[in-house]
């Protein structure tokens, strides 16, 4: 019994995040000009430092802007994330979430 409540909780978890994210990815594109000297308009990396945003989940990288505007992550490139993120809104982290996540990676 325990375990299929904690995979019913597990599962709306999951569609939590997934409804989060629900950017638009034509929006994203015309906000990542600061984004793209680092990880390219096409969401590879501009050296091997940066990391690939293409194709990834557009929760993960929402979660992961939103952490970097609050201060919550540190360390690697967090001093110059950080500055980055704390212009962009809500909407714009969900619309830039979504366009690196409709790309081919």
């Amino acid at each position: 019994m325990k375990s299929i409540l904690v995979a019913a909780l597990l599962g709306s978890a999951l569609l939590a995040m997934d409804a989060h994210a629900a950017g638009d990815p034509e929006a994203g594109k015309s906000k990542v000009a600061a984004c793209a000297a680092c990880h390219g308009t096409d969401g590879i990396g501009t050296a091997p430092i940066y990391p690939n945003l293409a194709g990834q989940k557009a929760a993960y990288l929402e979660s992961a802007l939103k952490a970097y505007r609050e201060g919550q992550r540190g360390g690697g490139m967090s001093a110059m994330m950080t500055p980055q993120a704390k212009a962009l809104s809500d909407e714009d982290i969900a619309d830039i979430a979504a366009y690196y996540a409709s790309l081919q990676p």
